[in-house]
């Protein structure tokens, strides 16, 4: 029996940030179906585009009430009666709505609170959980619970000290499943929480629940992670990973010196100095030494988003060692995974749903990573909901890996406790990833 859109309404709600965001409510033939939309704060500048009021006396400007007007007057009267399980038409319609190429026009928050609201009831309209539905709409019938990748110290755009790197993360690949990745990953941050407040007397939080202590190097947060990992016994069971967000501190011709005329430029350690300023070269020599000196399996956006010359030279040198993710290098989008694909600039794709805008467009483009034989890591946003959605979507998928940051705060802890649920429910017929993110 096809279970029909009854109505959609949207309102404004705040973020883990205290930013307005949108949560749209979905009633179908078979109830109602909520979703909310996450935002980012260091952002690629070719992501799909959230729209915002730009009116500064109310929320300085991050209101979203266009957002708003756009889903309940400009797409609903498109959608009402339309059938939950058509999800590709669903999503098609509104792109063609918008009729921009980045979604600037509705805005990605817009269309897609509705898609991901629309995905719910498609789902309850099979009478099969959001995974299983996520599966099957992607042509995947394995479901895998993914490594969870903890960010537990922050840095760049996230923090306040000086380190360059945006998150330094755990990776327990070495646990029997997910609950016990989970436990590896609360000890651990545990433990990390007295080593910090004994020794640097303060207790900074970043944006996604990981410490801000005041580190003054990347290779001192590298150090400490390293001695919490070994006094929590853990050096068989976790692994690094790193998110670099170059793009953040990529510079335009800052430096005078003649060494970096012309070429891409890194103000590595927030020094506008010839001393701080890196090229893509230089950058490289420092990646190549991190996983030399530590046990770092992943590492993503170790380059500004259009420095494809230096992605290419990073791959042929550690591209068989460590996993290389684009973020801000992809940003979810097809054409630019293609792009990558053939040039060989990465082997792993950072998937979040609000850069591309539509379920639709996000399965597809984890569709095209996977068949180039890439890794695929489903991750949130630093300005997240408590909305769970991306658990299902990590396992429905069977990508193996997922970024909801540290194992701190409602915001972070529905995804995983989400996928906790789906391992208690599937329980043999479900394996965790595990090791597997080294093959």
């Amino acid at each position: 029996m096809v279970s029909k859109i009854k109505s959609i309404k949207a309102k404004e709600i705040l973020d883990s940030r205290g930013n307005p965001t949108i949560e749209v409510e979905l009633v179908s033939d078979d109830g109602l179906f909520k979703a909310s939309v996450p935002s980012g704060a260091s952002t690629g500048i070719y992501e799909a585009i959230e729209l915002r009021d730009g009116d500064k006396n109310r929320y300085n400007g991050k209101g979203v009430l266009k957002a708003i007007h756009n889903v309940e007057k400009v797409i609903a009267p498109k959608l009402i009666g339309k059938d939950c399980s058509k999800q590709k038409e669903i999503d098609e319609l509104m792109i063609k709505l918008d009729g921009t190429k980045n979604k600037s026009k509705l805005g990605a928050n817009a269309i897609l609170s509705i898609s991901m609201a629309a995905c719910r009831a498609g789902a309850a309209s099979k009478k099969i959980p959001l995974y299983e539905y996520i599966g099957k709409l992607s042509g995947n019938s394995k479901m895998i619970l993914p490594v969870p990748s903890f960010n537990i110290i922050n840095g760049g755009r996230h923090a306040k000290n000086k380190l360059s790197f945006q998150e330094f993360m755990i990776l327990p690949i070495g646990a029997k499943n997910f609950s016990e990745a989970m436990k590896i990953g609360r000890i651990t941050y545990t433990r990390l929480k007295n080593i910090i407040e004994q020794r640097y007397g303060d207790l900074n939080i970043g944006d996604e629940g990981g410490f801000a202590p005041n580190l003054n190097s990347n290779k001192e947060a590298l150090d400490l992670i390293n001695e919490v990992i070994e006094s929590c016994n853990y050096k068989n069971k976790v692994k690094i990973g790193i998110d670099a967000a170059a793009s953040e501190f990529f510079v335009k011709a800052s430096s005078k010196s003649k060494d970096f005329e012309g070429s891409k430029e890194y103000n590595f350690i927030f020094n506008e100095s010839s001393e701080g300023i890196k090229n893509s070269e230089k950058m490289i020599e420092i990646y190549e030494k991190i996983i030399k000196d530590y046990d770092v399996i992943s590492i993503e956006d170790p380059l500004e988003q259009d420095d494809f010359e230096g992605y290419a030279k990073l791959m042929k040198k550690i591209g068989k060692k460590v996993q290389i993710v684009g973020d801000d290098l992809l940003v979810t989008n097809k054409e630019r995974i293609q792009k990558a694909i053939k040039e060989k600039l990465c082997n792993a794709l950072l998937l979040k749903i609000n850069q591309i805008g539509t379920i639709s467009e996000a399965i597809d483009s984890y569709k095209t990573a996977k068949k180039a034989g890439w890794k695929v890591m489903v991750s949130h946003r630093s300005g997240e909901t408590n909305d769970n959605f991306i658990g299902d979507l990590a396992v429905g998928l069977g990508c193996g890996e997922i970024k909801s940051g540290a194992p701190f705060t409602i915001y972070r802890l529905a995804k995983y406790d989400r996928i906790e649920d789906i391992e208690k429910e599937l329980g043999k017929k479900v394996v965790y990833f595990g090791k597997d993110i080294l093959k």
